[in-house]
């Protein structure tokens, strides 16, 4: 990334934004067009206090509600599918880190599937859920040291760090000269993102701090000599983000709207390439 301060006098305004998880406070989203790259503004001093809520599903393992419901179910499909992709991966010692792990499930079917899993996660909440499961988690990226990982994978997690610049080269450290690492996050290129604008689920303002592109990830990813090797589209998410979107928009649950706007975002992204959400795969070059 450019110098820090350079970076933040070359925002302009995107859009204003409301959090509809926690505190129902409205945040400003910048742009910056070099990076073509949002922001969130401000930074709230207490950020973890607002992951502290009973909607934040990552975090829990509930299955209360539609949403709860729908969230496991796909989480299911999404894992196997998860799985499949680092096991295409040649690796050496079969190391992999989970940054941001949540209650441990991905680790766990790792763990099951003969990889040596390490995972992180700054939630207590969650990392004792997954401790029950058997996935020991640490608190923080700067506890895992004096090891080198085949596989490092962040599942809705970069638009979350508040140190970008920082937590991209601890990440390249951590990953070996063969490593891969695998980032997923929101796209605010898609067309559910363009069709619900303010309303769109995955600004989850003030929790995500950033909102990128795939130009955005290649730039921040290329200032430490790592590329962008494939891009994988993550269909689910078009729906599940248009489902919570459209209870954001209209007050309630409107489930054949939002299949059809997430089907619609999926039709057009079969052309333009910009889906609801993206996996990156990335390599040093």
């Amino acid at each position: 990334m450019t110098k820090e301060k350079d970076f933040y006098q070359n925002l302009q305004p995107f859009l204003n934004c409301k959090d509809y998880t926690v505190s129902g406070e409205v945040y400003k989203v910048m742009l910056n067009k070099e990076y073509d790259m949002l922001v969130t503004t401000p930074v709230p001093k207490n950020l973890a206090t607002y992951y502290k809520s009973e909607n934040y599903i990552s975090h829990t393992d509930s299955k209360k509600s539609l949403l709860d419901k729908v969230y496991q179910i796909v989480k299911k499909t999404t894992l196997k599918r998860k799985l499949k992709l680092i096991d295409s991966f040649k690796t050496s010692s079969k190391n992999i880190l989970d940054v941001g792990a949540g209650t441990g499930d991905f680790l766990k079917v790792c763990k099951n599937n003969s990889w040596n899993v390490f995972g992180v996660e700054p939630s207590l909440d969650a990392r004792t859920i997954a401790d029950k499961k058997g996935i020991t988690l640490q608190e923080n990226l700067s506890e895992v040291k004096n090891i080198q990982f085949d596989v490092i994978t962040l599942w809705h997690v970069l638009e979350h760090v508040e140190d970008l610049s920082s937590y991209i080269i601890t990440l390249n450290k951590l990953l070996s000269k063969d490593g891969k690492l695998v980032i997923a996050v929101p796209n605010f290129k898609s067309e559910d993102a363009k069709y619900y604008q303010e309303f769109w689920a995955a600004f989850d303002v003030p929790r995500h701090l950033w909102h990128f592109s795939q130009t955005s990830i290649s730039k921040l990813f290329a200032s430490e000599n790592m590329v962008v090797e494939k891009t994988i589209p993550m269909k689910f998410d078009a729906y599940y983000v248009s489902l919570l979107s459209e209870k954001y928009k209209s007050g309630k649950m409107n489930p054949i709207i939002s299949f059809y706007r997430g089907f619609v975002s999926n039709l057009k992204a079969n052309r333009t390439k910009e889906y609801s959400s993206l996996i990156y795969v990335l390599r040093k070059s």
